[in-house]
This record gives C-alpha cells, structure tokens and sequence, in this order.
C-alpha cells in the first residue's frame, strides 16, 4: 500500500490541530492514516487519533511524507502499520556517503524528526512527559539513540571512519549491544564523547563510560530511562 494519503486523508492531515497533532475525521479516514503510518490510535480514552512525526510532515509541507521516524508502533499498546516503509532514518555512523547526508536541510529533516519524537513521548507516556524515552524508542534502539545524537548536531562518522565528508578519524557510531535496552556509542575524540554523553542524559538516557579492555578505547553505554 502505498504512503500518499488521499485527497480526503490529507485534508484531515492539514485539519489537524497545530499544537498537538489531534485528527477529526471518519473512522474510515483515521483508519486509513494509521494504516499509512500517518497517524496513531491513542491507547487510553477517548482513543482519539494523533499525526505521527510523517503526518506532521505532510501537514507542515504539503508533501509527501518524508521523515515516519516513529509508526503506529509508537506505543506498546498501538498496533504498528505493518505497510508503513520507512524512508528517513538518523545516521548511526559508519554509512556510505549519500546525497543530502549533510547541510541545512538535512539539520532541518532531522530537527522536525526529533519534535515529532518528543510529540509521540508525551502522547504516549501517561503523565504527558518528554524528557524519557517512550516505547517506540525501546523498541529501536539504536536508531532513537542515533537520532537524538544527530538532532543535537553531533557528527556522525563516515564510511572509513572519519565525518563523511572525506574527514578522516572523527564522528560517533552507535551500535547495538547485547545488553538488553542499551547501545554502545563510540567516538575518539574524548571531548566529543564526553559530549555525546551530555546530549544522551539531557535526551532522558542513562549513560555510563567504559574502557574496551582490548583497544582500551573510551565508549558510552546508554540505556533508555524509565522513570
């Protein structure tokens, strides 16, 4: 199924509410966008339905969606859209250079991504909170961790190690672990580690630094915060 809402879907997209993102519209048109991966179901009464981070994109733009960073699966209790492709997706360090990997309007892709992430936190945590993780960040780790990093405009590493723009020796990586709900973040700079650190923590992740016992290299692990 493809993304692109019908004429009646995006109307009720660009009805939206500014502020929180709430639908009015008919069952069969909210149902639409959730399957689009658009919108989302709210878990608690009265169940009413929110733009996710793509819908807010279209609704912002105009466009086609572009950034559905968090689905339908945003919640622990909202079903995901199983035909929801995902086409954005923060840089966890160590990708081939790509077309648009850089520059204002690449800041500005992955900004809007981090508002809409903040946005699903505090739909979805009973207490409307959004300095911690929500579900859908427990459940992709690395890309959450990854994203905040990116958000706040750390660099992320190239191909060969360096920033991905023929720099060589510098940038984080993010990577997964097998820790259950932790990533390791990997940067040589001290001071730049230091301040993935400082971005993770404000960002509501537990972080903690550690020696490799081989490299003896310097790396974060980080684990999203319950409480």
């Amino acid at each position: 199924m493809a993304l692109s809402p019908t004429p009646a879907q995006r109307r009720v997209v660009e009805a939206a509410d500014a502020g929180t993102g709430r639908l009015r519209g008919t069952e069969a048109q909210l149902a639409g966008l959730v399957k689009r991966g658009l919108a989302f179901r709210h878990p608690r009464p009265p169940h009413d339905h929110f733009l996710t981070p793509a819908g807010h994109r279209i609704r912002e733009a105009g466009g086609e969606p572009e950034i559905p960073v968090a689905s339908a699966a945003a919640s622990q209790d909202v079903s995901p859209a199983p035909a929801a492709r995902e086409v954005f997706a923060a840089r966890v360090g160590g990708e081939p250079s790509v077309a648009g990997a850089a520059g204002d309007a690449r800041l500005r892709e992955v900004r809007g991504a981090w508002q809409g992430l903040l946005e699903l936190r505090r739909m979805t945590h009973s207490d409307g909170s959004t300095d911690r993780p929500c579900a859908w960040e427990r459940a992709h780790l690395v890309r959450a961790a990854a994203l905040a990093l990116e958000a706040a405009g750390h660099r992320p590493a190239g191909p060969d190690g360096g920033d991905g723009n023929g720099a060589d020796g510098g940038g984080y990586r993010v990577r997964a672990t097998p820790q259950p709900e932790a990533v390791a973040v990997h940067e040589p700079d001290g001071a730049a580690l230091r301040a993935c650190a400082e971005t993770l923590e404000r960002a509501g992740w537990q972080v903690g630094e550690h020696t490799e016992p081989r490299s003896r290299a310097r790396y974060l692990l980080a684990s999203p915060r319950k409480v």
